[in-house]
């Protein structure tokens, strides 16, 4: 993919997601109207890797990780959405959160304050990059830990995941699927 020199990361971004499936499902998760509401994790990660490095890269899209924030919903909430989508993407598989009921259900975890707040917790800063559309369809980004990790395959923690064995496990993983990573 060649891009200009003059565009920004988040444009560079836009530009590799738009032509993926991420373009198809985006404007219909947006339809589904959750509050503060961000694409983020494998899907974008992923698609980028695979995008940058190629066939060399075996990681793919396994699911949608959709994350919100409603201080009063539940976890009937998600599944709603997650049957809303399926039924148009049968062929995809959504992963959809509350972050404000996010330590109820997952024990050992606090309670984030806002979407943001629980992405910005995420295992790895690859990892950590939301998307979505406002309600122009203009696409936004969250990118707390900025996107050079992403863009040039370092798989480094969070520092809420610093000597973490679960962010430690993750990056082995993504190396044997996609050697052309570096740990950060």
């Amino acid at each position: 993919m060649d891009f200009n020199f003059t565009d920004s990361p988040t444009d560079k971004l836009q530009t590799l997601l738009v032509n993926s499936p991420i373009g198809n499902v985006l404007p219909a998760i947006a339809q589904v109207s959750l509050p503060n509401w961000w694409l983020a994790g494998g899907a974008v990660r992923n698609t980028v890797w695979h995008s940058i490095f190629g066939k060399k890269c075996g990681l793919i899209i396994n699911d949608f990780d959709i994350a919100f924030f409603d201080g009063q919903g539940d976890r009937s909430q998600e599944l709603v959405v997650k049957v809303t989508l399926t039924e148009q993407f049968p062929n995809y598989k959504f992963d959809v959160k509350n972050q404000a009921s996010f330590a109820r259900w997952r024990s050992g975890h606090r309670t984030y304050i806002s979407t943001e707040d629980g992405i910005t917790h995420w295992l790895h800063t690859a990892t950590a990059v939301g998307v979505r559309l406002d309600t122009q369809g203009q696409w936004q980004f969250f990118t707390p830990y900025g996107l050079d990790d992403l863009f040039n395959g370092i798989i480094r923690p969070t520092p809420a995941h610093i000597n973490n064995p679960d962010a430690e496990r993750k990056a082995t993983e993504f190396l044997q699927k996609c050697p052309c990573l570096q740990l950060g």
